[in-house]
């Protein structure tokens, strides 16, 4: 298909190109903006209950441009997010949106059917959303059944005008352009057999949506050519790799996903090829799957992760399972220390359920079935809470893992495990700056597990004036862009962190010589 076919195309049919190209200028949620901009689709809904609150808040919170949230209209013509026909997983069967004004659907519980922890979640008004995405993150309404001029209004009193992009039937974008102008954003879908005559001249979009297989490089830049921009819809078969990377070659603008911190790790790793420091993920990617369980490895992996670390302990039978608690009763179905049950009462334990619904019925890895998946080309940290140091260097040995293994405990275990094999990279806490010289001495150690509150540009340069490397964790509070930055000036060699895409910002803005945002 030629490259000029969509101008050839509107000459023919007398369209001035001026009439078309609209240029809309949208809010830039992250500063420097990303060439190519993820949409998540319903929020971040592999993390939590699909168009809430805890759904968007964790697209801010991870840093990605756009949500996908769908728009329904109550009985009482109120605006809420949901996208289903019907509230059956609300316990409502049979009901739909429109069966019930908006005081009855705020009594739906909408947390519960996702996972116990978001007990007591709501259905989100527009209003609501809108107003938590001001300033921190654009939405792309898609509109199932809504009043197009209250919707105008509602877009528009929030002062959401820059931060939406109102996706819907034909006839209701253009009553929305009608009574709006081109304040409101609006995107169309299109196919290459639909041709432009039924809605470009009437419609003029600011975006359209093209499904993935349809996309090529030339027609995005003939679109690109008259300030249309262009979203790539990348979902089910479509959400792969391959075709993600064909889309960011393409130069679409956005790709709606429900894997966003997959494509942004990737825009990442594409951007940023040399790191300044190495990552290592708490627990694996625990964010974004249930905390030491193997889909939470894999994840890892898929983030480009340079570390995962694991938590080992033993049963009353000697089996050894990644558990970070000494206590079952958080992560898994089942309640108690877990060196008070067997090796068979674990492993039937659902370990996954309590993150969310597709990962119900996920067990407890052993120690070995992790060893046996570690992604490749990937380090483990391994966090030996109750593991005997012989196990251990066993266990580590049998894999072929001794070079590519970290472990982390105290200085005693750690000289055991140094006499047991003098190849394992030995990592022991540093709470003190005072505590160094004697510690190198004993134990002559990989790394140093440094305090983020004691970490220093003098600590770091003593360290490796020694040959140690200084490791520390990012957790919690210090999971800021600014702390990164600082500790990455002072030459830290690897960083764990619950929020690598985070970190990985950082390192983007620091390549760019910008400060955080």
């Amino acid at each position: 298909m030629s490259k000029t076919w969509l101008r050839t195309w509107l000459a023919w049919m007398g369209t001035p190109l001026a009439v078309v190209a609209s240029h809309f200028q949208f809010f830039e949620p992250v500063q420097v903006p990303h060439a190519v901009q993820v949409v998540a689709h319903r929020g971040a809904a592999g993390q939590a209950p699909q168009n809430t609150r805890p759904a968007l808040a964790r697209c801010i919170e991870d840093g990605f441009e756009w949500a996908e949230v769908d728009v329904q209209l109550t009985r009482d013509g109120r605006h809420v997010l949901w996208h289903d026909d019907r509230l059956d997983l609300l316990q409502a069967p049979g009901k739909a949106v429109g069966d019930l004004v908006l005081e009855d659907l705020r009594k739906l519980e909408a947390g519960a059917w996702f996972a116990a922890r978001f007990h007591g979640e709501r259905i989100l008004t527009l209003k609501e959303a809108l107003e938590q995405a001001r300033g921190k993150l654009n939405l792309y309404l898609d509109c199932k059944k809504v009043d197009w001029d209250a919707l105008g209004r509602e877009i528009q009193e929030t002062g959401m005008q820059q931060q939406v992009i109102v996706f819907g039937p034909p006839e209701g974008l253009a009553r929305l352009r009608s009574r709006n102008g081109s304040r409101i954003a609006v995107m169309a879908k299109w196919h290459p057999a639909d041709g432009f005559s039924s809605w470009l001249d009437s419609l003029q979009p600011d975006a359209v949506e093209i499904d993935t297989p349809e996309v090529t490089a030339a027609i995005v830049e003939s679109f690109h050519r008259l300030g249309i921009k262009v979203q790539a819809k990348a979902l089910g078969d479509w959400d792969q790799p391959d075709l993600w990377d064909r889309l960011i070659q393409d130069r679409v603008d956005w790709i709606q996903t429900d894997l966003p911190e997959e494509i942004a790790a990737r825009n990442f790793r594409r951007g940023t090829p040399r790191r300044p420091t190495l990552v290592s993920l708490h627990r694996g990617a625990n964010r974004y799957a249930p905390e030491n369980t193997l889909p939470a490895f894999a994840k890892a992996g898929r983030l480009g992760a340079d570390f995962v670390e694991i938590d080992v302990r033993t049963t009353r039978d000697g089996a050894h399972f990644l558990l970070h608690d000494g206590k079952l009763d958080r992560t898994t179905n089942g309640k108690g220390a877990i060196r008070e049950k067997t090796a068979l009462e674990v492993s039937r334990l659902d370990a996954g359920g309590w993150f969310g619904p597709r990962f119900t019925g996920l067990r407890l890895p052993t120690l070995d079935e992790m060893l046996a998946a570690l992604p490749p080309g990937m380090q483990l940290y391994c966090d030996a809470k109750e593991i005997a140091p012989e196990t251990l260097a066993a266990s580590l040995e049998k894999r072929g893992l001794i070079e590519r293994t970290v472990v982390y405990q105290s200085a005693d275990y750690l000289l055991r495990l140094k006499h047991i094999n003098p190849r394992l990279r030995l990592l022991p806490p540093l709470g003190q700056r005072s505590e160094l010289d004697a510690l190198a001495a004993r134990l002559q150690p990989y790394a140093v597990d440094a305090d983020w509150d004691n970490l220093s540009q003098e600590l770091i340069q003593r360290c490796h004036a020694l040959g140690i490397k200084v490791f520390s964790d990012a957790l919690g509070r210090n999971e800021k862009i600014e702390r990164y930055l600082q500790a990455l000036d002072w030459g830290i060699d690897l960083i764990q962190t619950d929020c690598p895409l985070r970190v990985y910002r950082a390192m983007e803005l620091r390549a760019l010589k910008q400060p955080p945002q």
